[in-house]
């Protein structure tokens, strides 16, 4: 099994919450981590995707939860809502840390009815498909290093082809389709995945009858990522009312199938964009709902490089997982101006990061890294503009060039790069 960089994290919360609760898209890989956590301490392991299981906890959640041996793990703890209220009844009792560890496909923080009753009681850890580091065994620092003081131009970043970067974005990241050697296989892969999403997970979760709507709904998506989010204009496409597209978009960011990227706010309170960006949560997924193979990825520049904008997020996205310091990551569009991605510290300062798909750069390639400085000049660390080279080039004062193969590049630590908020 390779090594999950978020595995530190659960330890730690393990260490001081009573409850731990990892949260990701189904196949991430959760069940066969915890498996792994609970090995040695032979902790019981219990799942509600065993309809035994599931219907004798759902007919009585409080005196199911009595009879198991403590601690005590619980995969897909979605599938049964009642079972966190007797959960809150036992730790309010017992407060010894590690006593339950739980993982669910839904983001309780969209379904407060989960976990309102855990508060101050749960740790919750997001868990994502393998990052590119994981599957080099890497632990990534990509965003230490960059919020750092010091850039090493001299920095040698490893070798990735076009053809290279064409085969990652076409695999993904889910950990089941990485042994296969077929492209029809993860094809077929990805087809189980989104027919289980339908006829298991959005039941759970939902009344909704209509599912025959939803194969239309995650191809539109997936044309759809690294854009704004214009839900008049896919509701326009689809023939489907705002309400319900609302609700169903709710319900796919709630299994994480989609991840909702907010607009960036000036230091001034001002809002410069209303609309939030959307990102499918895996390039394979959207490969196979649009129908793109290798020859289209050569011929189609503009699909390419909304697919490595949807990569590149969401390899921040993991790292943002296990970081050494809390960031949140946005986007920014003013007019003609726009960054792809903005991510900041809690103290405000911010790295603005642009995706292109050349390999040589122009001086309009940054424009909008230029005009975020001058917006917010107390605020702006520096940018990143990640492209198709091979060296970490300095473009201007603190505007970088940087090949996308960096994200998963082992820089140095160094100590003025590990200080934390």
């Amino acid at each position: 099994m390779l090594y999950r960089n978020i595995e530190e994290e659960i330890n730690a919360y393990l260490k001081i919450m009573p409850v731990v609760l990892i949260t990701g898209a189904r196949q991430s890989g959760k069940t066969t981590l915890v498996e792994a956590l609970i090995e040695s301490k032979k902790i019981p392991l219990y799942t509600f995707d065993d309809e035994f299981t599931l219907a004798n906890a759902s007919r009585d959640p409080s005196g199911w939860l009595k009879s198991l041996p403590k601690p005590v793990a619980i995969d897909e703890v979605q599938r049964v809502k009642e079972i966190f209220l007797p959960i809150k009844q036992d730790v309010d009792q017992n407060r010894e840390p590690g006593r339950y560890i739980l993982t669910g496909s839904a983001n309780p923080l969209l379904l407060p009815n989960l976990s309102d009753s855990l508060a101050g009681r749960m740790g919750i850890i997001n868990m994502y498909p393998f990052s590119q580091g994981e599957l080099s065994k890497i632990k990534e620092t990509f965003t230490t290093y960059i919020f750092g003081d010091q850039i090493d131009p001299q920095d040698k970043i490893g070798p990735f082809s076009k053809e290279d970067l064409h085969s990652t974005i076409l695999k993904g990241g889910f950990p089941p389709v990485h042994s296969f050697q077929e492209p029809l296989d993860v094809r077929r892969w990805i087809h189980s995945y989104l027919q289980t999403m339908m006829q298991k997970d959005i039941r759970d979760l939902s009344n909704i009858e209509g599912l025959r709507e939803f194969p239309r709904l995650f191809q539109l998506l997936a044309t759809r990522s690294a854009q704004l989010l214009n839900i008049s204009e896919m509701s326009r496409s689809l023939g489907m009312v705002h309400a319900t597209l609302n609700r169903y978009l709710h319900l796919l960011e709630t299994l994480f199938f989609i991840h909702l990227v907010p607009a960036w706010y000036s230091n001034l309170g001002k809002r410069i964009t209303k609309g939030p960006k959307i990102h499918v949560c895996d390039t394979a997924i959207i490969c196979d709902l649009i129908g793109l193979d290798h020859k289209r990825l050569i011929q189609d520049p503009q699909i390419t490089g909304q697919l490595l904008e949807t990569f590149v997020f969401l390899e921040l996205l993991k790292q943002k997982s296990w970081s050494p310091f809390p960031f949140n990551i946005y986007h920014f569009r003013d007019g003609n101006y726009e960054v792809d991605l903005v991510l900041e510290k809690p103290d405000g300062t911010i790295i603005g990061i642009e995706i292109k798909t050349a390999h040589n750069l122009r001086s309009d390639d940054w424009k909008g890294l230029n005009y975020l400085k001058k917006l917010a000049p107390n605020q702006f660390k520096r940018g990143i503009v990640l492209h198709s080279g091979d060296q970490v080039q300095r473009l201007s004062d603190d505007i970088w060039a940087f090949p996308i193969q960096s994200l998963w590049h082992p820089f140095q630590n160094r100590s003025d790069m590990h200080e934390q908020d």
